[in-house]
């Protein structure tokens, strides 16, 4: 079993399998301006951040935050 690493917890295969829901960019750690674990959005003209709550990505356009 695959440990749990990063800032959101989450084991390195699933971060990857992962999306943002808004532009299908991939998603990589990040931490948010609060400190809180995060999951960012790698595309370029929209960046968008997605809050990780007790180690569940809340992947909702309406949760996530402009970078």
């Amino acid at each position: 079993m695959t440990e749990p690493t990063g800032t959101t917890g989450l084991a390195p295969w699933v971060r990857d399998l992962l999306r943002c829901p808004v532009t299908g960019a991939t998603l990589v750690d990040g931490v948010g301006p609060g400190g809180a674990p995060e999951l960012v959005s790698t595309d370029p003209e929209r960046p968008l951040a997605y809050p990780v709550r007790d180690g569940i990505p809340v992947l909702l356009a309406d949760e996530a935050r402009q970078v």
